[in-house]
């Protein structure tokens, strides 16, 4: 059995790492599979293809900022492509991010369709049903915009982050973020004219089936107009051999460190930090945890880290820049005392389940599908936007340890990405008519 995975990267990211993973997978199970890549190329020894290039990235990011346009450039790259899979005559094709400024998604769809082969798409945000964002629940430039306009003085920040944009649900126009919100249309507003664009492009594939890491995720989609096709859900996994407590040796090395130490290490993870990540909580967190507490933000960019290294001189905030070892990632898991995940939109964040994996309890808003890998001897759910909330499970968590590392361990040992990749292969089989 052939299949083709397409991704904006190969092995970078969580999307791409999970790319790698059922890459390895399906030669383990004696399949053929091929990576098709938007960025970054592909490494020797990888069957696959890397789709258009530099100056067609750079063309497509322009026709968005100047035309709402994310998914309708690289017209050649993507007829190329297309020549490509009827050369290779997969027998599956998995679609992962097809928005990452490489594909002219109306081309792909209308191939697909006449192709007649079984399609998988795992969405990994709302994209594919609006008219221009990734996320929706997350629109306080429109909530600030609605209060200035209708003059109320009484909607508290964080009663803004209640308010959320439904427009995708019929038609988008009008959007609120397209300027704010990835994927950055800066100049043009072209949510309503991209919504029916998707809608015609993306409905009517014949053997499609959409896989999503959520149940939240699911639930939208069945409220889209992609609810016509099967959807199931699938969730994302972890190594649970990288991400894993500390070892018997490493833990007596670290009670002899620190034998006295009542320090308390926050950690917050993300790949790329803003605001809808939540960055301002730990702003505030650093200024009203007590004294002992040091926050640990990992995935910064040179710019932040610097800026954080000025405000923080003594030492609350340490500001890391993102690293794409997960080994180190998988150390500064083990070391804290919390992680925390302040997200204000997501769909199933894996940073929360390797966490877990290495035995430190998590506290979430509840965003999403953030909250669905926790249980309730494990970490805290807190209402989104809550910062006494917020703050109050950090320390209790710190202070009272309700949460031991075996029940961490063993909440993230249903996420074991062997499993996931598994559940893949058997997707695959099943729409090949393989298997059960």
């Amino acid at each position: 059995m052939k299949i083709v995975i397409v991704n904006t990267f190969y092995g970078r990211g969580s999307v791409g790492r999970i790319t790698a993973d059922l890459y390895a997978e399906l030669l383990r199970s004696g399949d053929v599979p091929f990576v098709a890549a938007g960025r970054g190329g592909i490494p020797e020894g990888i069957e696959g293809a890397t789709i258009g290039n530099l100056p067609d990235f750079g063309a497509h990011v322009l026709k968005n900022f100047f035309q709402g346009g994310a998914g309708f450039g690289s017209a050649s790259s993507t007829k190329k492509f297309i020549a490509w899979l009827e050369e290779i005559k997969p027998d599956i094709i998995h679609l992962h991010n097809i928005h990452g400024f490489y594909l002219q998604t109306e081309l792909l769809f209308s191939y697909l369709k006449k192709a007649d082969i079984p399609v998988v798409w795992t969405l990994h945000d709302c994209w594919s049903f609006t008219g221009h964002c990734a996320y929706f629940d997350y629109v306080q430039p429109w909530a600030k915009r609605m209060q200035a306009e209708s003059g109320q003085k009484d909607i508290k920040g964080e009663d803004m982050l209640s308010l959320s944009c439904d427009r995708w649900k019929e038609g988008c126009h009008d959007c609120p973020i397209h300027r704010s919100a990835y994927p950055y249309a800066l100049f043009k507003d072209n949510s309503k004219k991209n919504w029916v664009a998707k809608k015609n492009a993306y409905t009517g594939v014949k053997n499609l089936t959409i896989v999503t890491p959520s149940h939240w995720l699911a639930d939208l989609v069945g409220k889209s107009y992609l609810s016509d096709y099967p959807v199931e859900v699938i969730h994302n996994g972890i190594d649970l051999d990288v991400f894993r407590p500390f070892s018997e040796k490493e833990l007596a090395l670290k009670k002899k460190q620190y034998a006295g130490y009542s320090h308390r290490r926050v950690l917050a993870v993300a790949n790329q930090w803003e605001e809808r990540k939540g960055l301002t909580y730990f702003e505030r967190l650093a200024q009203f945890l007590p004294a002992n507490y040091t926050i640990e933000i990992v995935g910064l960019n040179k710019p932040q880290a610097q800026l954080f290294k000025q405000k923080y001189k003594n030492g609350r905030v340490l500001p890391i820049t993102r690293t794409e070892s997960v080994k180190a990632l998988a150390s500064l898991y083990r070391g804290a005392d919390v992680y925390v995940n302040a997200t204000l939109e997501d769909n199933f964040p894996t940073t929360n389940l390797e966490a877990l994996a290495c035995g430190t309890p998590v506290v979430t808003f509840d965003t999403g599908g953030s909250s669905e890998s926790l249980a309730k001897d494990c970490g805290i759910v807190v209402p989104k936007g809550d910062f006494d909330a917020l703050a109050a499970a950090i320390e209790q968590v710190c202070e009272t340890h309700p949460f031991s590392e075996k029940s961490c361990r063993a909440r993230a040992g249903l996420y074991d990405k062997a499993d996931c990749t598994k559940n893949y292969v058997k997707l695959y089989k099943r729409l090949a008519g393989e298997g059960s």
